[in-house]
């Protein structure tokens, strides 16, 4: 038998580490029917409670837990008392409701996702009550909220994006593995996910319009993805959240993900037929993933905003 040798024993007590508990992923939908033209949020919630919960994991004592099921039927009753203008404001007040209201809770984060619709046009005109679901990107926003303030993350995922020029991709690093050509005229895509931390609008309802925000943050990426010659996708995440920053003083960071969705140019000469990156193989995988953090240098701490419930603990 071969020992191990430098290996130290652990002898300390056993203690209980970080924890949390939540309803994740309740299909919450809200028609407003006020008026004839109704709206409509499509969401997907989930709520996450951190507080004075040991005794549930030490001693199997429930005294101190609310159930989720409490916890989900409060997300579908929140989105009528307190209405859904915007999946930030809801989140807020739903957070802000399991610490205020419910004893044992010090922090509560709750996560939302929400698919778009768009209204019919039936005969040229919009349709009041019907809709068709958008198969763009997601919007998202992550709320966290304790005794000592709130912290709101906002976002989207899945936001597919392509051109076909205006990018290349050379100069880099090469050694005996590489087969990679380099190129100064490439097409660039992704699926683009994309997040960022407010330092206002935390305070009363209303006192952020989250809505026109969002379009804004997004119409900003979108804009630098397609007018910015790319030397690089590292470049463009860069771009886009300097260009974020700049327009919005209140957003102390951004952070980006995006998927490198290749495509090739298809050898069409092996049947006489030219290509002139007009014919492409969409691969995808593997794939190249690019992330990136921009922020301000004197952007003020984080706290607990990225600290995730729909994952694990971190």
């Amino acid at each position: 038998m071969t020992m191990v040798t430098g290996r130290s024993e652990l002898t300390g007590e056993i203690v209980l580490g970080a924890n949390q508990y939540g309803k994740a992923e309740n299909r919450v939908v809200r028609i407003t029917r006020d008026t004839p033209r109704h709206e409509i949020r499509d969401m997907n919630v989930t709520t996450c409670l951190r507080g004075e919960f040991a005794d549930a994991y030490l001693t199997g004592d429930q005294g101190a837990v609310l159930p989720t099921d409490t916890q989900k039927n409060t997300a579908y009753s929140y989105a009528k008392e307190k209405g859904v203008d915007s999946i930030e404001d809801y989140a807020l007040a739903l957070a802000r409701h399991f610490v205020d209201d419910i004893g044992p809770v010090t922090s509560a984060r709750v996560e939302v996702e929400e698919y778009a619709w768009q209204r019919v046009v039936v005969d040229g005109t919009e349709h009041d009550h019907t809709w068709i679901r958008q198969g763009q990107e997601t919007r998202t926003a992550a709320v966290t909220v304790d005794d000592t303030g709130a912290w709101v993350v906002s976002g989207l995922k899945d936001l597919v994006i392509l051109k076909s020029t205006g990018s290349e991709f050379s100069g880099f690093l090469s050694d005996g593995y590489t087969t990679l050509p380099p190129t100064d005229d490439r097409m660039m895509a992704t699926s683009l996910v994309m997040q960022w931390r407010h330092t206002a609008g935390a305070g009363e309802a209303g006192s952020v319009d989250w809505n026109d925000v969002y379009r804004g943050v997004r119409e900003t990426a979108v804009g630098v993805f397609a007018n910015l010659h790319s030397l690089a996708l590292q470049q463009t995440l860069f771009q886009m959240g300097k260009a974020i920053l700049e327009r919005y003083p209140d957003i102390a960071e951004v952070r980006l993900s995006a998927p490198n969705k290749h495509h090739f140019d298809y050898d069409l000469g092996r049947f006489g037929v030219e290509n002139r990156g007009e014919v492409f193989h969409a691969d995808d995988r593997p794939y190249g993933l690019i992330q990136a953090t921009v922020e301000r240098s004197d952007a003020p701490d984080a706290g607990p905003a990225w600290r995730p419930y729909a994952g694990w603990l971190s």
